[in-house]
């Protein structure tokens, strides 16, 4: 586990989109029924008339206000559970009479899932929130392990 840090979301929100950049996650639920516009704290997608009527720059200092106010912070608190081992030695009585001193079996699985997190990330690790594109979560590991002694 970890507790008592928060983590800045990432700026989805601007004045312009493309390709890469046209509705990021934080759009697909911010207006469903009509109405919600009325109660949300979720800017709007701008269209040509607005563009127009503010400059780039006044449309992006809008929108930086919103990406870097406390509405865009998640709580960085997590539980994981992180490794499981389960081991077994096989009693030597089994192996009298042959060269086997012990015999032992044991299956570890190593970051196994994350058990809890602020739903503002959207699934994403928080230990690895915003670490840049050449970082990845460490990946589920499961080893099987035979003991044999002679």
């Amino acid at each position: 586990y970890s507790f008592g840090n928060v983590i800045r979301l990432d700026p989805v929100f601007r004045a312009s989109y493309d390709d890469m950049t046209a509705l990021p996650r934080e759009f697909q639920n911010r207006w469903v029924t009509q109405g919600d516009e009325a109660y949300t704290d979720i800017p709007t997608i701008p269209d040509s008339r607005l563009v127009n009527l503010y400059t780039s720059t006044d449309m992006n200092k809008l929108y930086n206000a919103y990406n870097y106010s406390t509405e865009r912070i998640a709580s960085g608190d997590f539980i994981r559970l992180k490794e499981i081992s389960l081991s077994y030695d096989f009693p030597k009585k089994w192996f009298e009479g042959y060269k086997v001193t012990n015999l032992g079996l044991k299956f570890q699985a190593t970051n196994i899932c994350l058990l809890y997190a602020d739903k503002k990330l959207n699934g994403q690790d928080p230990e690895f929130f915003n670490t840049g594109g050449v970082a990845m979560p460490v990946p589920k590991q499961f080893t099987f392990t035979v003991r044999l002694g002679l």
